[in-house]
């Protein structure tokens, strides 16, 4: 049995979450992967709230997962689907297909099967239904419904665009259930008849889905739906190789927002994990759309380098207009004069790899520090130094005129005239303005701070034991 879907009609994806979480990471790059395919092709996204778990769907979640795409810049096309809305129509449907004999009312219990299955087949841990209650009629009680197997199903081969042909043996197939005894839907039969109302022609979806479509295409052929292109991408990983977990690295997408990543930034690192376009590595929005390809994600599965994430962020900090930034930052920076930030974000925008490092690092800049880094304090204030900073304070308070090159000259005039290095005084004056020896070009900073500011920094520095 193979199955290739139709490519003739216009492309038509969508990303079908479940709000039970946060949107995960991995979650993400699918939805990526949905639109920027959708977008290339001048097709449709759309979105599918899949909150069929009740008891663990919440309504913040929902908010949560929208807000994360939004963020991100992914938007969608048409209205919203939620799963949950759709209940009845599922049950119509699956009795339909009891109607038209392609279905049939189960009432076995799963504990009478796994004992039949185990009194033919042994302790085998995986149990398959031998059909018990396929032919059999008139029968009372609660019940499951199934679907019929088709008899002369041989094993399942189907075309996936990243994977190629996927055989997927028979005998790993009984009739399975897609209502259950409860009245409520399986996961693989609500699938196929959203998808098949929301005339979906491509489903993108991660490889843990693969078990998933052979039963799937069983579906669409019992409901004479036309069957889509599968294409199944590869998992996001951890640096073990296993699949992308909390011990590794944060797997929420909010957690990337709260800790300072640029969208642009997060988005062109998930495309390009698992996907190539020769060796280019930072791409705009356009560029993605582009240039994006499904023949050319890899089968392999992508690992997560947060090392890499971080130099990628800070390419595009660096990129970003002053201003720009400071909006980010607004909030965190409301109480510093605005030119007084811009001047702070510009000083440190090489330096830093998230936007919570700049904001704290603008915020230092400003207030003061409110600790030492204390190995740089025992390097820098050792013997001898704090007299020299006594002059230091001295010169600069003499200071008629407060700028970067003025400040400059009066230091390096005093270091040569004790004979000690620049680096020696600059690196305790540095100190005492944002609490470590490494920052951005001491003269500037200076010169950025009000005269009496630097002073009583000075003064409190020496106060250090």
């Amino acid at each position: 049995m193979s199955v290739s879907g139709d490519s003739t009609k216009p492309v038509r994806v969508r990303f079908a979450p479940s709000p039970t979480g946060h949107l995960h990471i991995g979650g993400l790059r699918t939805a990526l992967f949905n639109w920027l395919f959708a977008r290339h092709h001048k097709g449709s996204f759309l979105l599918r709230i899949e909150d069929t778990d009740l008891e663990r769907s919440k309504e913040m979640f929902t908010e949560s997962i929208l807000s994360s795409l939004a963020w991100i810049g992914i938007d969608h096309d048409e209205d919203i689907i939620i799963q949950s809305s759709r209940i009845a129509e599922h049950q119509r449907i699956a009795n339909q297909l009891v109607r038209d004999g392609k279905a049939y009312h189960c009432f076995c219990t799963q504990e009478e099967v796994a004992a039949r299955y185990h009194a033919q087949h042994g302790q085998d841990e995986h149990v398959k239904y031998d059909g018990y209650c396929r032919d059999k009629q008139n029968q009372t009680g609660l019940f499951a419904i199934r679907v019929k197997m088709p008899d002369h199903m041989t094993d399942m081969v189907f075309d996936d665009i990243i994977r190629g042909h996927v055989i997927i043996p028979r005998d790993q197939f009984d009739d399975f259930i897609i209502v259950r005894s409860d009245g409520s839907p399986m996961y693989n039969f609500v699938v196929v008849v959203d998808d098949a109302a929301m005339q979906i022609t491509h489903i993108i979806r991660g490889e843990d889905h693969i078990a998933n479509t052979p039963k799937q295409i069983v579906l669409y052929e019992a409901l004479g739906y036309a069957v889509p292109h599968f294409a199944h991408i590869p998992l996001v990983l951890g640096p073990s190789g296993q699949r992308l977990s909390k011990r590794e690295a944060a797997t929420a997408v909010t957690e990337y927002k709260d800790a300072g990543y640029l969208p642009e930034a997060l988005r062109n690192y998930l495309a390009r994990l698992g996907w190539s376009h020769g060796d280019q590595e930072i791409f705009t929005k356009d560029e993605l759309i582009q240039f994006f390809a499904l023949q050319q994600v890899s089968k392999s599965g992508a690992i997560f380098d947060i090392e890499k994430l971080q130099w990628l962020n800070g390419m595009y900090i660096r990129q970003t207009d002053d201003e720009q930034l400071y909006k980010v930052m607004q909030q965190a920076l409301q109480d510093i004069p605005h030119h007084k930030a811009l001047a702070f974000i510009a000083l440190y925008k090489e330096r830093v790899k998230t936007m919570h490092e700049l904001a704290t690092a603008v915020q230092t800049a400003y207030y003061g520090p409110a600790v030492y880094d204390q190995t740089d304090v025992e390097k820098w204030l050792a013997s001898g130094m704090r007299e020299h900073i006594d002059v230091v304070v001295s010169l600069l308070e003499n200071l008629s005129e407060w700028n970067a090159d003025n400040i400059a000259h009066v230091l390096k005039e005093y270091a040569q005239k004790v004979n000690v290095k620049l680096v020696q005084l600059a690196q305790p004056l540095r100190l005492a303005m944002v609490g470590a020896a490494s920052g951005p070009s001491l003269f500037v900073l200076l010169a950025e701070l009000d005269q009496q500011e630097v002073l009583r920094r000075l003064a409190v520095l020496k106060k250090t034991e």
